[in-house]
């Protein structure tokens, strides 16, 4: 199964509300990122123990660690959680830079260094999470 039939089957596989929202986050950001790598992590470690939620990245990141080896890794993503869904924004340096700039505008959102968490689409600004998200592709490493 190639990453775009594990995305569908992942996103058709949410409860219809958060699925409806994930599947309408996941239209905005190919539009905002329409050439970009997909990835599906599926949320398990290398012995199949679920050990965090299923992620959908887009674009491409370099992490660049300490020791000076480096990481691919997605630069957008987007998961479900217990309460809602979850965006990821990796890569800017400035990790008080989303909250400063998008927590008092986004609307009933949990905005941290690098995710935005919220329960459903209709609690917040999509306007501002696309900005969010734009800001972050970016400031691509």
């Amino acid at each position: 199964m190639d990453v775009k039939e594990q995305i569908k089957d992942h996103l058709t596989s949410q409860p219809e509300a958060k699925r409806s929202d994930m599947q309408a986050l996941h239209r905005i950001i190919l539009s905002i990122m329409p050439a970009c790598k997909l990835w599906f992590l599926d949320g398990k470690n290398s012995d199949g123990k679920i050990i965090s939620n299923p992620n959908i990245g887009y674009g491409l990141y370099t992490i660049k660690y300490a020791d000076g080896t480096t990481k691919e890794f997605y630069q957008i993503g987007m998961s479900a959680n217990t309460t809602g869904i979850s965006v990821y924004i990796l890569g800017i340096d400035d990790k008080t830079y989303l909250a400063k700039t998008y927590g008092k505008k986004i609307g009933k959102a949990s905005v941290t260094g690098y995710c935005i968490k919220f329960k459903t689409l209709k609690d917040i600004n999509i306007e501002i999470l696309e900005s969010a998200i734009r800001y972050g592709v970016k400031t691509k490493h």
